[in-house]
């Protein structure tokens, strides 16, 4: 039997919907200069920005998170970032079109982050989409993150949309594993951050897309 119709595509945020890295990285390595430490190239810091402050945190200045000063430096580098979220910031090439032809074509979108609210709102505001989107789902919205289900049902919730006519697109094995217990279709994003050691075909999403657009392949075949 042929599968229900996509009607809501919901992306996550970080490496999915939008390029953040440039803008996580700088925080990271304000941190280091701060510190007498000089700065480092943004690709080395592109893989763990999907990963939030405990990534580049770690990355940037050695600290895990049971160590006496990480909790400070943990607080400085969301400190940083909120004061510049999106001065480098962009849509992955290729989104906006996609976007654009979902909605031409009928099919609503919206976005499901592991970011804070007080992040996620105000970087989709810049970048035009607030109003936009069907709805916003942050880390914080529902007492459980990604990989958790919660966030997808939550969204599945305030657009009334059966699990079985949604599709999520991530590029972390959590965003996967967040739709695939929510019982929905899921989609890689391999352009994205993928973390350090990707392995996505062993991830088991019903799809993988090397650039936005290839979404609406995939969506016009689903």
């Amino acid at each position: 039997m042929k599968a229900a119709p996509i009607d809501l595509v919901l992306f996550d945020l970080d490496g999915t919907l939008a390029d953040t890295a440039p803008d996580l990285a700088a925080a990271a390595n304000r941190q280091r200069l701060e510190r007498g430490l000089e700065p480092l190239p943004v690709e080395q810091l592109r893989p763990l920005a999907s990963h939030g402050a405990r990534g580049l945190v770690g990355r940037a200045l050695g600290l895990a998170p049971d160590d006496d000063d990480y909790e400070a430096a943990r607080q400085q580098f969301l400190s940083f970032y909120a004061k510049a979220i999106c001065v480098h910031t962009k849509l992955f090439v290729g989104m906006a079109e996609t976007l654009e032809r979902l909605e031409a074509d009928g099919r609503r979108w919206g976005v499901v982050t592991n970011k804070a609210a007080r992040f996620t709102e105000p970087l989709i505001e810049q970048l035009g989409l607030l109003k936009r989107a069907a709805c916003v789902v942050s880390g914080d919205t529902t007492p459980h993150a990604k990989p958790h289900p919660a966030p997808l049902l939550h969204a599945l919730r305030v657009c009334d949309v059966a699990a079985e006519r949604c599709a999520y697109v991530g590029d972390d094995l959590r965003d996967v594993q967040a739709g695939r217990a929510a019982q929905m279709r899921t989609v890689i994003a391999a352009y994205g951050y993928l973390g350090e050691t990707p392995q996505t075909e062993s991830w088991g999403a019903d799809f993988s897309i090397d650039a936005p657009p290839d979404l609406l392949d995939w969506l016009s075949r689903a």
